[in-house]
């Protein structure tokens, strides 16, 4: 029996440390098959011209090397890519190994991490070892290693009271980026992506380790036109899609929802048996994307009412206060949502004012203030615009944008700032019911046309709205 014992314990480690063990599962990225020759180009990539611009100047440490070892520069050992998910970090990765004529091999940090011991930190040797091994296969003197998602690897050490594995495995990739030199045959450049940097350890972001940190933002207008252009070509557009109205209406998109939004109006134009992809099936798209597949749930009439009567309020109080802001209103379901009104951003800007902020506020209590005219009371259906109206005030208060002034936010000024965000949320929704009392036919109009036709336009929106403001001044 101790034989035995003792022979089993030899067999596991063997199968452990040499990787071959179906329990422990393989390293697939970094195996022959995943090694990734990279055609990707910074011109292949919509927007981000900061972000590109930062890159390249930071990757030109690699292509000029001798030039960097005669002024006695230190060559750059990581590059980390920072920002929101789906906003191009790993094409960007990708157009850095082509920009630098690298091998480039890419890996997910939840690749390292394994119960067994020493296994995570044996895997990131092989990684290093495989770039490299890689790199004078293809008679290249540089190589990219890309891992995406690295919080997962390099969270702060300690976090994992129970399982050192993590804590030995991120010691071991800080060795491994320490161990560079110039003098090595193969140059080796460690990019990783993460959304949450605030995560990280310490000794990770440290120069000599990441020495550049790069900010990968959402796209703005012209960059979301781009990417639009990008993912459109090649398929057949009609003549009516206009990109600079699709890129407005596309606000807050990352690169992914951009590329989504391509794909699913090519399969709404191949569902509907159509030879072209127009405007209709972009804008259906953009719906899809942002709230997910029509359902076939149908509300009852007395609810259908309600929704459509709500979905009006919204839009009349978001047009009231920025005219042109309306993109679509339905009362299609979608996903969770039993109708939507789509607004649209006449400008991309990195801050708020207190009227935008209060305008804002009026809209979202502008649909349940409608019900509360047209039908007689509020529905549970408010609840998700109630939360957000009430983020938005706190977010006025704590900015010193409310009557109140500059005020503290801790807990010693806890009763005083609620009651501020009570007195915001009160003028904006007194706002909202004056203005919407001065519409009462046209919002039961507008509800009855949307329950017939379900969606309308913001360009027939507003152009009903102006006849009834036009109505009114006459009277």
């Amino acid at each position: 029996m101790p034989v035995l014992i003792l022979a089993g314990l030899i067999m596991g480690f063997y199968f452990i440390y040499s990787d071959k063990a179906g329990s422990v599962g393989k390293l697939g990225s970094v195996k022959n098959k995943d090694l990734v020759i990279s055609q990707v180009t910074f011109d292949d990539i919509g927007g981000q011209e900061s972000a590109k611009r930062e890159l390249k100047e930071a990757l030109d440490f690699m292509k000029e090397g001798e030039r960097v070892s005669e002024l006695g520069i230190r060559p750059l050992k990581g590059i980390l890519l920072t920002g929101p998910p789906g906003t191009g970090k790993t094409l960007l990765a990708k157009a850095a190994a082509t920009y630098t004529d690298s091998a480039f091999i890419s890996v997910s940090g939840s690749a390292f991490i394994e119960m067994y011991a020493g296994v995570g930190a044996k895997r990131v040797r092989d990684v290093f070892a495989r770039a490299r091994e890689e790199a004078r296969n293809g008679g290249k003197s540089n190589a990219i290693i890309f891992i995406d998602e690295i919080d997962v690897l390099g969270a702060t050490r300690g976090r994992n009271q129970g399982h050192m594995e993590y804590d030995q495995t991120l010691n071991q990739l800080l060795i491994q980026m320490d161990g560079f030199s110039s003098a090595s045959d193969v140059k080796v450049l460690v990019m990783a992506a993460t959304n949450r940097v605030d995560l990280l350890d310490d000794a990770l972001l440290r120069p000599g380790r990441f020495d550049r940190i790069v900010s990968v933002d959402l796209p703005d207008r012209i960059a979301r036109k781009r990417i639009l252009e990008i993912h459109s070509k090649g398929k057949p557009i009609a003549s009516d899609v206009d990109f600079e109205e699709l890129a407005d209406e596309s606000y807050g998109f990352s690169g992914a929802h951009i590329a989504s939004v391509a794909n699913e109006a090519a399969i709404m134009a191949l569902r509907d048996s159509k030879d072209e992809i127009n405007m209709e099936d972009f804008k259906e798209a953009i719906e899809k994307v942002m709230l997910g597949e029509k359902i076939d749930r149908k509300p009852k009439d007395e609810d259908m009412k309600r929704i459509a009567v709500h979905e009006v309020g919204h839009a009349v109080m978001s047009e009231l206060s920025n005219p042109g802001s309306v993109a679509a209103v339905t009362v299609t379901s979608r996903g969770k949502a039993l109708g939507f009104t789509r607004q649209v951003a006449s400008e991309d800007s990195v801050l708020q004012t207190r009227v935008e902020l209060e305008d804002r506020i009026a809209m979202l209590l502008g649909g349940a203030k409608a019900e509360e005219l047209i039908m007689g009371s509020r529905s549970t259906g408010s609840r998700q615009d109630f939360d957000q109206a009430v983020e938005a005030a706190k977010f006025m208060v704590e900015c010193g944008l409310s009557d109140m002034g500059i005020c503290g936010v801790g807990d010693g000024f806890a009763d005083e700032v609620s009651e501020n965000i009570r007195a915001v949320l009160r003028q904006q929704e007194e706002r909202a019911e004056k203005a919407l009392k001065e519409h009462l036919n046209f919002i039961r109009n507008m509800g009855e046309l949307l329950i017939e036709r379900e969606r309308v336009s913001g360009d027939e929106f507003r152009e009903k709205l102006r006849a009834d403001l036009e109505l009114a001044q006459a009277q």
